[in-house]
């Protein structure tokens, strides 16, 4: 940066000098070619006239030579002046770029003006804001997926290791739980995959012109044994016809997140409701049950990875904690957008919003 302020200020030196001097010589050549036009055409000079002929001539030199040097001298301090306050901000920029080199995210660039500069030092600033939500996430994710990952792990070298010491018998109903905790993992990985298939760049929809109640009927009948299995009763209501441009798979996806959660969530002897409703641009795919409910303070971060409502973290009910944000990430991708309303004890309402045309 020192070199870039070196530059500037040559080049400003350079410039200004460079139009001072020639502004000064044509001055120069003009008055002297007047002057001798003067004596042409002026004969018969006195001593007078010669005498003010050599002070004009010392008061032109003299002039000319204290303009430039108060010219130049002003154009070379003016000259490092803005180049100083052109480089400065850049300046901060670089160490404000070096200190996140080095993993310095709390470091700002102060923002001054409303100029380019200005402008780039915001992006820069908001760069760094970034990359510090993203540091602070993925250390998240880090640490809960640890912690995911630790109690069915320890629970099966336990169980592991009593079967080896001969402590617990091989019986069907210990076989069982291992297997119960190798299935968690599995899903915990296969839900982790997914998350970050949808968050990689490269992701795209398969959007064609679909009929949201085929989807959403299909969705049903692929839920309907779980729900019998455990005595809930599933609902099914939605237009003869509802079009939109959407990922048939995707939405699928998404209702089946949706149902898993109600079907958890709702004890036996419960109902859970699916709707599709046609709402002017968008279409609604709406799931509602009544089962234990969220309490109104959790339901902003529902939608938080591995985040779950039961303080005790009850894999059994609560799942990987990752349904939800799938959910939320594939309504995005779609352009809609998705919302819960909840009351404790009297269940929930899923209200996912997807527009009809491809936006």
């Amino acid at each position: 940066m020192k070199g870039l302020r070196k530059r500037l200020a040559v080049a400003f030196i350079s410039i200004a000098s460079g139009t001072v001097i020639l502004s000064v010589t044509f001055l120069v050549m003009a008055t002297v070619y007047h002057y001798h036009l003067y004596r042409i055409q002026t004969p018969g000079m006195d001593k007078h006239t010669v005498s003010l002929d050599v002070h004009f001539g010392q008061a032109m030199i003299q002039s000319t030579t204290l303009a430039v040097i108060g010219a130049v001298t002003l154009a070379v301090f003016t000259s490092l002046y803005v180049s100083k306050r052109i480089t400065k901000p850049l300046i901060q920029m670089r160490q404000a770029a070096e200190k996140m080199i080095q993993g310095d995210l709390t470091t700002r660039i102060p923002v001054r003006g409303d100029d380019e500069l200005s402008d780039l030092a915001q992006a820069l600033n908001h760069l760094t804001e970034e990359l510090q939500k993203q540091e602070a996430l993925r250390k998240n994710l880090t640490s809960d997926v640890a912690h995911e990952l630790r109690t069915p792990l320890a629970t099966l070298k336990s169980h592991m290791e009593a079967l080896m010491d001969g402590v617990w018998e091989p019986t069907n109903e210990r076989i069982r739980s291992c297997y119960e905790e190798i299935e968690r993992l599995t899903c915990l990985v296969g839900d982790l995959e997914k998350l970050t298939a949808l968050e990689a760049p490269g992701f795209k929809l398969n959007r064609k012109r679909e009929n949201l109640q085929d989807i959403a009927e299909q969705a049903v009948k692929s839920a309907q044994a779980s729900f019998l299995q455990k005595g809930v009763t599933l609902r099914f209501h939605a237009p003869d016809s509802v079009l939109a441009m959407v990922d048939r798979t995707r939405i699928l996806q998404i209702l089946a997140n949706l149902l898993s959660n109600a079907l958890k969530f709702t004890p036996k002897g419960g109902e859970v409701k699916v709707e599709v409703r046609n709402d002017g641009t968008d279409l609604l795919l709406i799931v509602q049950d009544n089962g234990i409910g969220i309490p109104p303070s959790e339901v902003p971060k529902v939608f938080e990875r591995f985040y779950r409502v039961e303080k005790s973290r009850n894999r059994k009910l609560g799942g990987s904690g990752i349904g939800l944000t799938i959910v939320k990430k594939l309504t995005q991708a779609h352009g809609g957008d998705v919302e819960i309303e909840s009351e404790e004890g009297k269940g929930t309402t899923v209200y996912v919003r997807i527009p009809k045309s491809n936006r």
